[in-house]
């Protein structure tokens, strides 16, 4: 099962705390906003970026099965 990550980066605040609960798939950019390694993930991958989605204070990152 694969699954993708949609993130609207616009409404990024760059707090961090996606890359804190999964530091394997995200990562802070230049610009001060995070940003997903990749975006097409397996299950193997599914539980970190789960919390990231979970963590984030504004509630923009968003896991779809495909």
């Amino acid at each position: 099962m694969s699954y993708t990550i949609k993130q609207d980066r616009e409404k990024c605040m760059g707090c961090g705390a996606c890359v804190v609960a999964c530091p394997e798939n995200w990562e802070m950019k230049s610009d001060g906003k995070a940003r997903p390694k990749k975006l097409k993930i397996e299950k193997k991958d599914l539980e970190g970026n789960r919390e990231a989605e979970a963590v984030c204070p504004v509630q923009i990152i968003h896991i779809l099965q495909k």
